[in-house]
């Protein structure tokens, strides 16, 4: 088979698999829609990838035997062409990626009058509590230093070190900050990522869909024994997570 016949199968097929293969369940909010965003913007680049490809492949082929090729020194058409589709693909994306970076659980949560007053243990700005129709929402106080890690719950009640633990199907929010250098929560399969600065607060909101255990780290290069500054995330089913928080507390 020539290799003008073979490129175009293979683009075919890597496109045919793309649209057969199942998505997998997404276990978090924030996973939801990272992931639906990089599926819509695939999907926008693969026509885009196969027509440049077929040009490519098409002047290589009508060119091959050209000894004498002469440069296209100017062509307002063609020029024109290309400006606007590279617009259209610019603005395509910059809108779908804003209609994700706007919701609040990807970018940060913003203070509100129909908020309730955050349940945090430090005197720093920055900590955004839950709405108040959120009657069930979990708050979780994240203390971040070298080298490890201080979860905070039932307003500093209850604390661990190296774990953070919360439930499924119910809004949670996270009030991280660094208590002596700049530090970066990161649950890579949760797609959560957020910053701990010293002397202030950062909220992560998000909601779990499926229990499991996740390896969290810090992103941010804090010293010498920043490599084992990691622990477990555990997503664990509602009512367990009420179970052992009473427990806990007794």
């Amino acid at each position: 088979m020539r290799v003008t016949r073979i490129a175009p199968v293979a683009l075919v097929g890597a496109l045919a698999l793309l649209a057969v293969e199942p998505v997998a369940a997404q276990s978090t909010i924030q996973d939801e829609l990272i992931t639906d965003l990089n599926t819509t913007l695939l999907y926008a680049a693969i026509p885009i990838a196969i027509l440049v490809e077929a040009i490519l492949i098409y002047a290589v082929v009508k060119f091959r035997n050209n000894d004498d090729p002469k440069p296209t020194e100017e062509n307002r058409r063609l020029e024109i062409t290309w400006t606007i589709a590279t617009a259209i693909v610019l603005l395509f994306v910059g809108f779908a990626s804003y209609q994700v970076l706007a919701v609040e659980e990807v970018g940060n949560p913003l203070e509100d009058e129909d908020r309730i007053e955050p349940s945090v243990s430090e005197d720093l700005e920055g900590a955004v509590g839950p709405y108040e129709h959120e009657e069930d929402a979990v708050e979780i106080e994240l203390e971040a230093y070298r080298y490890g890690w201080e979860a905070s719950y039932a307003d500093g009640e209850v604390s661990e070190f190296d774990q953070i633990r919360i439930p499924t199907d119910r809004p949670v929010y996270i009030h991280i900050y660094a208590s002596d250098w700049l530090h970066m929560l990161h649950v890579p399969e949760l797609n959560l990522k957020q910053s701990a600065f010293v002397g202030e607060y950062n909220t992560i909101k998000t909601e779990a869909y499926e229990e499991g255990s996740h390896q969290f780290y810090c992103t941010e290069y804090c010293g010498t024994g920043h490599s084992q500054m990691n622990g477990e995330f555990t997503v664990m089913d509602d009512d367990e997570f009420d179970d052992w928080l009473d427990e806990q507390l007794e």
